[in-house]
């Protein structure tokens, strides 16, 4: 199934920390890298941490119903709640609620609002009511919560995951760039450090997220319980403008084929989320229950795909505002930036861009060309990881140490992987000296001639 998986068009396998236990994970990272060196293309593994979760305790009677207009208090006494209190076995929550801010209990369901602090807890009045059970989720939307952002669960997963040789980390809840920082600190570069953003505190620090990370997800299952959901959709294009503008990947998650968990085809509305997702510039679209658990992984797949390539196939949007940004003064920017005109206006087939840390591939794709790039790098490390990343088709090859081998690698590998045929044109991007990170200083137009195509099929 994962090799069926790959080939109807995922490119990286993400694996929920929040469910199962290492072993689970390592046998799929096994099964994972075999199907990479079976087909000979490279995979990338997210591991998806599963960050601080907040819940209320338990009630004598499993559960309760609250009626609008009561009141209820959350406390710090550790014994069964009721009708008219529960124990928040959270004491940083407890010490940050002040009058007239927002507790959501059980994913939205139940809202309630601070009326007053006492001795151990607050009183709150309910606004929205309903039935209400045991170890249920608490999200207060209105604070920036004073809890480290990686939890001791947290902090073993990750050292598995990177003993996993795992390409991205994903990072959840995060509240503020500190968090980033932290996790960059504790991954010291052994994989890219996604930020999932699905706080309102987020939102509002969401450039300076951007700058400390290396991708950020616009995950709009808490996002969407935080934030009114009619603000959900100005958070997604504002997350994705800052991502693009950085030239940084971003990922749009959750719901988006959500009734393929149980349905063989998607509703219109679904297939529109994912349209507007491409259209407004993510690099990636991502799945979770309807290929985790659902009963029609394969199709999802194939919907998601289907509809990206249509939506991508619209070349009117090619220079939309989704898609329009301008170079950063650098000469890898103005390279970049040079080699999609350039590939535009001779009708290059393909841009080629040799890069060792990733930074070039970054610059082309910010660029959202009309032509696909392809992506030499010695390190098999750098060409998973910029699976995540628009456009990219990366293959892992010996680096080369003159203009001249640049030159024919380069024809040799868009030859070899059917980009182009006789007579066509590509545009090279490299740095020289060769080698050296983040040094792209070199336009090259390459012609493929009849002679190279003998021994190509």
């Amino acid at each position: 199934m994962l090799e069926k998986l790959w080939k109807t068009g995922v490119d990286v396998f993400r694996l929920n920390m929040s469910h199962g236990d290492h072993a689970d994970k390592a046998d799929i990272v096994t099964r994972i890298r075999a199907i990479e060196k079976k087909i000979g293309r490279p995979i990338a593994i997210m591991a998806d941490l599963q960050g601080p979760k907040l819940r209320i305790a338990t009630f004598a009677n499993d559960a309760i119903t609250l009626k609008k207009g009561q009141t209820f208090q959350l406390d710090l006494e550790n014994t069964p709640g009721d009708d008219s209190r529960v124990y928040l076995p959270h004491s940083e929550i407890i010490e940050v609620l002040q009058p007239g801010m927002q507790v959501l209990l059980d994913d939205g369901k139940i809202r309630l609002e601070v009326t007053e602090r006492t001795e151990n807890g607050v009183v709150t009045r309910v606004k929205v009511g309903g039935p209400l059970s045991n170890r249920k989720g608490v999200n207060v939307p209105d604070a920036v919560l004073p809890m480290a952002a990686l939890t001791p669960k947290d902090l073993r997963d990750l050292e598995f995951a990177l003993d996993q040789n795992v390409d991205w980390v994903a990072l959840s809840f995060v509240q503020r760039p500190e968090d980033v920082a932290e996790a960059k600190k504790l991954v010291a570069g052994r994989a890219g450090v996604l930020a999932k953003i699905e706080k309102p505190s987020a939102v509002e620090r969401i450039d300076a997220i951007v700058e400390l990370a290396d991708a950020v997800m616009v995950a709009r299952g808490d996002l969407g319980v935080e934030l009114p959901v009619e603000d959900v959709p100005a958070a997604q294009r504002q997350i994705i403008r800052a991502a693009r503008e950085m030239g940084k990947p971003v990922v749009v998650a959750t719901q988006m084929l959500e009734s393929m968990i149980k349905s063989p085809v998607p509703t219109r509305a679904e297939v529109s989320d994912v349209a507007n997702a491409v259209h407004e510039g993510a690099d990636a679209i991502m799945l979770s229950a309807e290929s985790a658990v659902g009963d029609y992984p394969l199709e999802a797949v194939s919907v998601m795909s289907r509809v990206s390539i249509k939506e991508e196939g619209d070349r009117s949007l090619q220079r939309s505002a989704a898609q329009s940004f301008t170079p950063h003064a650098t000469a890898e920017d103005a390279i970049s930036a040079a080699a999609r005109q350039v590939s535009e206006t001779v009708g290059a087939k393909a841009i080629v861009t040799f890069t060792t840390s990733g930074a070039t591939a970054l610059r082309a794709a910010r660029e959202r060309p009309s032509v696909p790039i392809m992506v030499l790098t010695p390190n098999t490390q750098v060409a998973r990881r910029l699976c995540i990343v628009w456009g990219l088709y990366a293959v892992k090859t010996k680096d080369v140490e003159s203009f001249e081998e640049m030159y024919e690698k380069a024809k040799r590998m868009a030859l070899r992987h059917k980009f182009v045929k006789g007579g066509d044109r590509i545009a090279v991007t490299a740095g020289v000296p060769f080698g050296t990170p983040g040094a792209t200083n070199v336009l090259h137009l390459a012609w493929i001639s009849g002679e190279e195509l003998k021994g190509w099929d």
